[in-house]
């Protein structure tokens, strides 16, 4: 499949960027660890687990910040990429869930891998997992907002405050210019016609009115929303699950190649440059 090519070739646009990291945020049961699973799944050539999921849980069940990093199974190499997995959003009155201001400081790369989030406070600086002066590849070069497509009636009233929380995480991540897509799951539980033909997502007016609700309320324009269908049921692989799930993939590393390489272009404040032109 060529996509699966143009990934593995992907050419990083920043010199000391060793891979692109990509952060998945949405709420409990969303689909995040799923998500990288199925990822991995695909270049694997066989269905993968890396990331721990749990289907029945009600509250989050990642609860360290876990980098996976994706091996291609042809060339047993990594990819140009890894795939950051956190504790999911939880509403306002929850005593459980991440707290926003930890998720930004993840963007920032001041978060080692393997901390433990505590939802009563946020991580500090004297902590052995906080990272002072973190190097370009530590920080996140794309937010992938995940949301399941068969929820998003939810989104108009956000009575328990996830999506005013999805929107903070969107805020802070434009502020470090950090680009931000959605990707939605869940597709085939939304929509009848897709459940038993995943090709007829192309053409399912259901699927059209999610992915809107999804623009209109997270404030992401159209086209950077994704619908994908994770692997979850299946025992093996298939072509209509990889196309969606690596055209998303394809669009995302773009997203965040282009953020790096724009770092690589921004100037920097020279002090001797400064200097003469003064004297």
């Amino acid at each position: 499949m060529e996509m699966i090519e143009e990934v593995r070739n992907l050419k990083l646009r920043h010199p000391k960027v060793e891979h692109l990291r990509l952060l998945v945020v949405g709420p409990v049961g969303a689909g995040k660890s799923t998500l990288i699973n199925s990822i991995g799944s695909i270049f694997q050539g066989r269905l993968y687990q890396g990331a721990l999921a749990d289907t029945a849980c009600d509250t989050s069940f990642t609860q360290k910040l876990q980098t996976q990093k994706i091996r291609d199974g042809e060339s047993e190499k990594f990819l140009p990429f890894v795939i950051s997995d956190i504790m999911g959003l939880e509403g306002s009155a929850s005593a459980a869930g991440i707290r926003v201001d930890d998720i930004i400081m993840v963007l920032q790369g001041h978060i080692k891998d393997g901390y433990r989030f505590i939802h009563s406070e946020p991580i500090k600086r004297q902590d052995r997992s906080y990272r002072s002066n973190p190097d370009l590849h530590k920080k996140v070069h794309c937010v992938v907002l995940v949301f399941p497509a068969d929820k998003t009636a939810m989104m108009e009233h956000d009575e328990d405050g996830v999506i005013a929380k999805m929107r903070e995480v969107r805020k802070g991540a434009a502020e470090l210019k950090i680009p931000q897509v959605v990707v939605m799951t869940m597709v085939d539980k939304a929509c009848p016609e897709v459940r038993k033909d995943l090709k007829m997502i192309y053409s399912s007016k259901k699927i059209k009115e999610k992915m809107q609700e999804c623009s209109k309320q997270l404030g992401v324009p159209m086209n950077y929303v994704y619908p994908v269908k994770n692997y979850h049921e299946e025992t093996e692989l298939r072509d209509d699950v990889d196309v969606l799930l690596l055209s998303a993939l394809k669009q995302i590393l773009t997203f965040a190649n282009d953020h790096v390489q724009e770092l690589d272009n921004s100037p920097t404040f020279n002090p001797l440059k400064r200097l003469s032109t003064i004297f």
